[in-house]
């Protein structure tokens, strides 16, 4: 009997641990799935400007969007008509004693920052 309680008590822990793990994998998923649709339709109505945007997508995640100009390396271009910026995206959630951070990036072309100021 005793042999049984202990594979009992060990089999157990596994389980909790993979529904820990499931738990974990399914709020990561969630987040992906946040911050593609934040990614998707950033600035598609209004022009990309540099800073930093900051809000929630629920009372559970936080988010934090810091777009700045990007350029490839090598030699630049000047007077382009278009220009690479950087969207870095930060997702926190989770409680103060175990929080989450994910992070996100991506390109997007736009117009430079001189003339963004009159086009729509």
């Amino acid at each position: 009997m005793l042999l049984l309680a202990i594979a009992f008590a060990a089999l157990m822990k596994v389980a909790g641990g993979a529904i820990a793990l499931s738990r974990n994998a399914a709020a990561h998923d969630e987040v992906a799935l946040w911050a593609r649709s934040l990614l998707d339709s950033a600035y598609v109505t209004e022009p990309l400007q540099p800073g930093r945007r900051s809000g929630s997508f629920d009372h559970a995640y936080r988010w934090q969007l810091d777009v700045t100009p990007w350029n490839p390396p090598g030699p630049r271009v000047d007077g382009a008509m278009l220009q690479l910026y950087r969207l870095d995206l930060t997702v926190n959630w989770g409680s103060a004693a175990r929080p989450q951070v994910a992070h996100f990036s991506t390109l997007r072309l736009g117009t430079p920052v001189a003339a963004a100021g009159g086009a729509p």
